[in-house]
């Protein structure tokens, strides 16, 4: 911070994530000058149901923010950045401004049985032309809709005129701004199954067969500009940025052309491939989004996502108890040379792309008496690296093909880990100087909505390289492995 002059401004973020919810506060060479960090709950009251308490994540998220402005001064603060989980669903009161439900998260597999009605109906065609999503549990249509159909609080206002619905960013922003601005912006909305991908405006259509109620819904906006002011810290401050976390990522690893991937590894795995200007239709099970919208101009990309990443390695820890710490994993993957024939598939809440089955579960297979604790451990997180192969696999069916990937979230700071994806791969894993690239992403969008930054590609400059793991393996190993991790699918699949 003593670098830093005390006139020069700083732009803080509010990056609220499945987990955890934080508030960093950036500087305009992207280094962290203040952070404050909260867990979240999640509750679990069902199989396959995950919520958490709205109005949790709201205070903690405040407390987080005031905290984090606390060690810098709010006067230096020009701008705030909004990055979140997406997905999960909230239903509001339009009057009280308190939550009418529960939040269902993202992973939550409640609505699988909706989703296939759907399916089987022939309406996934239209849903992926109109949304280039899938039919899914994961999405947040089905989520809203279950809403309405299962609490009378959430009927009630809808009838009255008082309910608000959105994904956890038009929440924060509702809550930020008092109630002023119900808006989400286009990278969010483009996870709901409810937005034209193309005019990045909800569709009629979309709309009525999720039986979901159009004024309930929030505007859609840019990632960047002026979206809303907060008085709550202080004086008013603008915010001028508003993201979905796996889109800011992306950003924040300066994925701006056509081609870039990246890998968040986190609860989840995303990978998110830059498009360009037009949009990507996968053939493959793959997703088509959004990396961005600005200027009202949107770019593309494809994605593909993985529902049990780091959430693996928290059930090694938690769940069955065979670590003590996440950092203990990278110890007993580097005390024996292979897994020793353990394959694990750690399907805990369905498989993602490229399979989309959400009434798979996980299973390991090729336990022996000479299994050890480290055997077990090495094959969960070699799990992470084989999922990242299959996605990468169906992006170059998809015609892009990246000549390397760039890796970021908490689990990469695991060297073992990104040394296996690169040898998995069989390309250079390039891992940042700043890992909280979700965050850093963001800072940049609204540095560049504050006009701190002239052009994203500007902003791009806050990124840099910490090293690059390159490939050991010969093919005849990465082969082996990679059959290996196949078969251990196809029994997941036929289980």
């Amino acid at each position: 911070m003593d670098s830093e002059s005390p006139a020069k401004p700083l732009i803080l973020v509010l990056d609220e994530g499945t987990t955890s919810t934080r508030a960093l506060v950036f500087d305009q060479r992207g280094a962290i000058v203040a952070a404050a960090a909260r867990p979240i709950t999640q509750h679990y009251p069902q199989s396959g149901w995950v919520e958490q308490d709205a109005s949790k994540i709201w205070a903690l998220s405040l407390d987080c923010l005031r905290e984090a402005v606390g060690k810098v001064g709010v006067g230096r603060i020009a701008a705030i950045g909004i990055t979140n989980q997406r997905e999960t669903v909230v239903a509001w009161d339009r009057v009280t401004g308190e939550p009418l439900a529960p939040a269902i998260v993202w992973q939550d597999r409640r609505t699988a049985d909706r989703c296939a009605e759907l399916r089987a109906s022939g309406f996934e065609p239209a849903v992926q032309a109109t949304t280039g999503l899938l039919l899914d549990p994961y999405f947040s249509a089905t989520k809203f809709d279950w809403l309405l159909g299962n609490h009378a609080t959430a009927r009630d206002a809808a009838r009255e005129g008082r309910l608000a619905l959105g994904t956890v960013d038009a929440w924060l922003m509702w809550k930020l701004t008092e109630g002023r601005v119900h808006a989400t912006d286009a990278t969010n909305a483009s996870r709901t199954l409810l937005m034209d991908l193309k005019a990045c405006t909800w569709h009629p259509g979309m709309i009525e067969r999720f039986r979901i109620p159009l004024a309930a819904l929030p505007t859609i906006t840019d990632c960047a500009g002026p979206l809303g002011i907060t008085r709550l810290l202080g004086p008013p401050i603008p915010i001028t940025a508003s993201v979905g976390d796996q889109h800011a990522a992306a950003i924040g690893q300066a994925c701006l052309t056509r081609g870039m991937v990246k890998a968040t590894y986190g609860t989840g795995i995303f990978v998110l491939a830059h498009g360009g200007p037009k949009r990507v239709r996968s053939r493959h099970r793959l997703l088509s989004t959004l990396a961005w919208r600005l200027n009202g101009v949107a770019a593309y990309a494809l994605e593909g996502s993985v529902f049990t990443g780091g959430a693996a390695v928290q059930w090694l820890r938690d769940g069955i108890g065979v670590i003590q710490t996440a950092a203990e994993s990278e110890l007993l993957a580097r005390s024996v040379p292979d897994n020793g024939g353990v394959v694990v598939v750690p399907a805990f809440v369905g498989m993602g792309a490229p399979h989309w089955r959400a009434d798979v579960r996980g299973i390991v297979t090729g336990l022996t008496a000479a299994t050890t604790r480290a055997h077990l451990v090495r094959a969960t997180l070699s799990a992470m690296a084989h999922q990242t192969a299959d996605l990468l696999e169906a992006l170059a069916a998809d015609g892009i093909a990246p000549t390397r990937l760039r890796v970021d979230g908490g689990m990469v700071a695991n060297d073992w880990l990104c040394q296996h994806i690169a040898d998995v791969l069989g390309l250079p894993v390039e891992r940042p100087s700043v890992i909280e690239t979700t965050a850093l992403g963001c800072a940049m969008l609204a540095g560049l909505g504050a006009g701190l930054f002239p052009t994203l590609a500007a902003a791009s400059a806050l990124a840099h390289p910490e090293r690059v793991f390159t490939p050991d393996y010969d093919d005849d190993r990465r082969a082996a492995e990679r059959a290996a991790w196949a078969h251990g699918v196809r029994q997941a699949l036929t289980t």
